[in-house]
């Protein structure tokens, strides 16, 4: 810029200016990141986050108690059928039916990516109706009724099978509770947050395996 004989350098407010360093906006965002977490912390905490952790745990403590008392049922089965075959091997319709019963139960416990509660209550069942036409065919076998081994392990599935009915109760209060809280506001907002949903209870949803135990005495044994 020219004024009379002097002349004055031009200047450019941009020209200097020095550029942003080239790991700024990850360290900016990282930064605002951290902040976020701290903010959101104690809404989250307040929210019932704490109470959702803690009631799904003691619904997946009481689940693990289930799948326990199954797998020792189903463990307890080949020595059953076994002891029947030494005294009613012709049964083999009725001890083909409890042992395809009882694999479907284990099949249901070792299913991949973790057993499904429904799936286990219907095959538990279909192993309770299959040994209920056990039991009803055992009544025309005097001496196996009283054979030391079979009452053994009447004594133990029965034990069993009661244990299976205190787990069940304690699984479905615990998952009942958690469903309930999770339903709430602001927990269900909190549940969404964090990925909680509703469990699974553990209750018979295959009406075929409620069918009750039917033997025909009719059939000749071969």
């Amino acid at each position: 810029m020219t004024t009379g004989r002097f002349t004055l350098p031009t200047v450019s407010l941009f020209a200097h200016r020095s550029p942003a360093p080239a790991g700024a906006p990850r360290r900016a965002l990282r930064v605002f990141r951290a902040l976020a977490a701290v903010v959101a912390l104690p809404l989250v905490t307040g929210c019932g986050y704490n109470s959702i952790q803690t009631y799904d745990e003691q619904a997946q403590q009481a689940k693990q108690n289930i799948d326990a008392q199954l797998q020792r049922r189903a463990d307890l089965i080949p020595n059953l059928v076994n002891t029947v075959k030494g005294f009613a091997s012709q049964e083999s319709e009725v001890l083909t039916a409890v042992t395809q019963a009882r694999a479907g139960l284990v099949g249901a416990l070792q299913k991949t990516g973790g057993s499904d509660p429904a799936e286990l209550a219907n095959a538990n069942q279909a192993l309770t109706s299959a040994l209920g036409r056990l039991s009803v065919t055992v009544e025309a076998y005097p001496q196996l009724k009283s054979d030391q081994n079979f009452l053994r392990l009447q004594d133990e599935l029965t034990g069993t099978e009661n244990r299976i009915a205190v787990a069940r109760t304690d699984y479905n209060g615990a998952v009942r509770l958690y469903n309930e809280y999770i339903r709430k506001f602001p927990q269900v907002l909190t549940a969404k947050v964090i990925g909680s949903k509703p469990r699974t209870y553990f209750e018979v949803t295959d009406a075929a395996a409620r069918a009750a135990p039917v033997v025909d005495f009719s059939k000749p044994k071969s």
